[in-house]
């Protein structure tokens, strides 16, 4: 589309917004339900897109995209006439009879940016609250994930009217062009570079905006915790998708005295997930293209390779691998890796561990083992991230918990009721009546003053 079109666009999705159709509550939970529909209708073609694209088994496919979206849709149509009342605050004594409240009601024309990893539940997921929220939404997939870019495409397009929601496809030309456009809020998932362009287009016509960025997860691990759980949930949460995850752990932080056991252990999680060659697995995903390839082959020269290090180009295979004798200063240690490798650091004391997450910007999530409550709640009390978990990884962004980054990481919540909060605005309403008129805050002030300490 060229800029004259995309005009067109945005203004087409102004005018139906301005009718006032997508304010009703029964409107917007028709729409939820008409998107539930097409998305359990054309899971086998969502299935079949994300294997071509990403060469994504149907149980991560499933848990990782379907079964976000649906269950947020489910969530939203039955909590929406709630969220939509007005919600009353207190009001000060002195302004009797007023009453105070708020309204939540929807921005207008949003524009919501999505990336290639999760490209049905980092683009629908917003989408959701958009339009619970009663906004009209004009979508922006990525193009590296091409075949799920064209199948969303023909779905949206089935269901809505395109005055309402659209998809637009392009390269980073068409994103440009978009962002030129003045929207009433923005929703963008991606890396941080983007994420700064997309906040200095946003700039110029001072449109909030949300961010969910990326970052370096940590994941620190004591000694005190159960250490065959502990191997095979980082092992889980690390290669889901090849590690193509914004809350992918980025890297171990391990108590040295299990460091070598918590490793073994691990080395045997990959082999029982993806055999003794996982570029035979029916269940390991491959790189997402050429340039991300390159990327991570060339971090493979940090540290020592425990296990896997292995790749293939011509499939975009990077074998999961586990990279122990890191230190923090090496290239790996100093981006989002993104990808199937896992540096381990060990530590001697915890306060090590706090120290070396605090040195670094705050991440999106940090994750935590260890059977000490005591401990539980020191880390969680003396670091910063966005979110994250207890024992566990990853699981934190498949609910309704609000998710979102902090700092570098991004800004801006969303799933569950927060999705429909970040695509509100709340409108602060105080509403007087005409049964009486207290003098007290008019002039002449004459000794009114220590009336109004008592009743303000």
């Amino acid at each position: 589309m060229d800029k004259s079109q995309i005009t067109k666009r945005v203004n087409d999705h102004r005018a139906y917004f301005a009718s006032g159709k997508t304010r009703d509550l029964s409107f917007r939970i028709d729409k939820l339900r008409s998107l539930r529909k097409a998305i359990v209708e054309n899971e086998q073609a969502i299935f079949d897109a994300l294997k071509a694209d990403l060469n994504k088994p149907s149980f991560e496919a499933y848990g990782g995209d379907l079964a976000i979206v649906v269950n947020e849709i489910e969530y939203a149509m039955k909590y929406l006439s709630c969220w939509s009342k007005p919600k009353k605050v207190r009001t000060p004594f002195a302004y009797f009879p007023s009453r105070s409240y708020t309204l939540a009601e929807p921005y207008g024309v949003t524009l919501i940016v999505g990336p290639w990893n999760f490209p049905v539940q980092l683009m629908l997921v917003p989408l959701v609250g958009a339009i619970a929220a009663g906004n009209c939404a004009l979508l922006k997939p990525s193009i590296a994930a091409l075949r799920i870019s064209h199948l969303l495409t023909k779905i949206i397009g089935s269901i809505f009217d395109p005055s309402f929601v659209s998809i637009v496809e392009g390269a980073a030309e068409t994103a440009q062009l978009l962002l030129e456009e003045r929207f009433d809020h923005i929703f963008f998932t991606g890396g941080p570079s983007v994420g700064r362009l997309v906040m200095t287009a946003a700039a110029k016509h001072l449109t909030p905006i949300t961010l969910e960025l990326g970052g370096k997860n940590p994941c620190i691990v004591d000694a005190d915790t159960h250490l065959d759980y502990t191997a095979r949930r980082i092992a889980w949460g690390k290669f889901f998708n090849a590690g193509q995850s914004c809350v992918a752990v980025d890297y171990l932080l391990v108590q040295k005295r299990v460091k070598q056991m918590l490793i073994d252990k691990m080395v045997h999680c990959i082999y029982r997930f993806y055999g003794s060659d996982p570029l035979q697995s029916p269940d390991f995903c491959r790189i997402i293209d050429d340039a991300h390839f390159t990327r991570l082959a060339g971090l493979l020269g940090n540290g020592t390779i425990v296990t896997g290090g292995r790749t293939e180009r011509a499939s975009r295979y990077i074998a999961p691998t586990i990279i122990d004798g890191i230190l923090g200063h090496e290239p790996i240690m100093q981006e989002e890796i993104f990808g199937p490798l896992l540096p381990v650091i060990e530590y001697d004391d915890l306060s090590q561990a706090i120290s070396f997450v605090n040195n670094r910007p705050k991440p999106l999530a940090l994750y935590f083992f260890s059977r000490n409550k005591s401990l539980q709640n020191r880390v969680l009390r003396e670091t910063a991230a966005g979110g994250g978990c207890i024992n566990d990884t990853v699981i934190h962004e498949t609910t309704s918990l609000p998710f979102g980054g902090a700092g570098p990481s991004g800004f801006g919540k969303y799933h569950g009721k927060a999705s429909f909060d970040t695509f509100s605005h709340e409108r602060s309403i105080m509403k007087s009546g005409f049964l009486l008129d207290i003098p007290l805050r008019y002039p002449p002030y004459k000794d009114h003053l220590k009336w109004l300490r008592k009743f303000f």
